[in-house]
């Protein structure tokens, strides 16, 4: 394939009608396919088939959950051609991702594992990326010139989504603690309060405050985990299931036994 070719963008959801709009509005041809029915993202050309979006493609875009992923690239791969790049944007696992590049690799196609650090609504084409992949070069020139942060990552597949998903494992577990402390605060008559005490020190948090949360949980491991049997003890009063706290506690231990 030669010369620039359009931009196709599988999946018009919240992601990727953001994205595809944005791609748009800066210049480049987009024609984009969703398998529901969509209103079609400004300036974008919406498809009646995957094949049509794709065919004559410089960069194919698949902007769908992880479960769809392997679904979306088969129904791009009889009109990829040879150079075509195919960004996997999905929070699959690093596996997956493998395995979509291999598959894709009989193509002739170029793969991408490209992982959207950060939610999409508001910042669409800004929002920071990593890529890894044979193509990731290629298709990191292309979205920075358009306005994406970008980072390469390896030349691996799998390696930007495996970056997402250990960072994954502390946002959405802190999630997970926060929403289980605001329960147990609700039950409590507290909430207000917890909510204030938890805003505060978020907002106020630096390296020193992560450093000595994790170095004291080393040193201090039998202690805080009784405080969070204690805490347990608390949440079962207040008909609340301790699930992270639970899980807290029983890594403290580990921590103690070692020690």
């Amino acid at each position: 394939m030669s010369g620039e070719g359009h931009l196709a963008v599988l999946g018009l959801g919240e992601a990727g009608g953001e994205i595809s709009r944005d791609l748009a509005a800066r210049g480049r041809r987009v024609l984009g396919y969703d398998i529901r029915p969509v209103e079609p993202p400004e300036g974008v050309e919406v498809v009646d088939s995957p094949e049509e979006a794709v065919r004559g493609a410089e960069a194919v875009l698949a902007l769908v959950p992880a479960a769809d992923a392997p679904a979306a690239a088969r129904s791009a791969m009889p009109a990829l051609e040879e150079g075509t790049l195919y960004a996997d944007c999905s929070s699959a696992s690093p596996k997956q991702k493998r395995e979509l590049a291999r598959m894709l690799g009989k193509t002739g196609a170029e793969f991408v594992d490209l992982t959207l650090m950060g939610t999409v609504p508001g910042r669409g084409i800004s929002t920071p990326a990593f890529v890894s992949g044979s193509g990731a070069d290629r298709l990191a020139e292309i979205l920075r010139s358009l306005g994406m942060p970008v980072e390469k990552v390896s030349e691996e597949p799998g390696d930007a989504a495996g970056r997402k998903l250990l960072r994954s494992v502390f946002v959405k577990g802190m999630t997970g603690a926060i929403m289980e402390a605001l329960e147990a605060g609700r039950a409590a008559g507290c909430e207000e309060w917890l909510w204030g005490n938890i805003v505060s020190e978020l907002t106020g948090a630096d390296e020193a405050l992560a450093r000595r949360l994790v170095e004291g949980s080393y040193r201090h491991a039998r202690r805080r985990a009784d405080e969070m049997a204690a805490a347990e003890e608390l949440l079962r009063e207040l008909g609340v299931e301790p699930r992270i706290t639970g899980a807290a506690k029983a890594r403290l231990r580990e921590l103690a036994a070692e020690s």
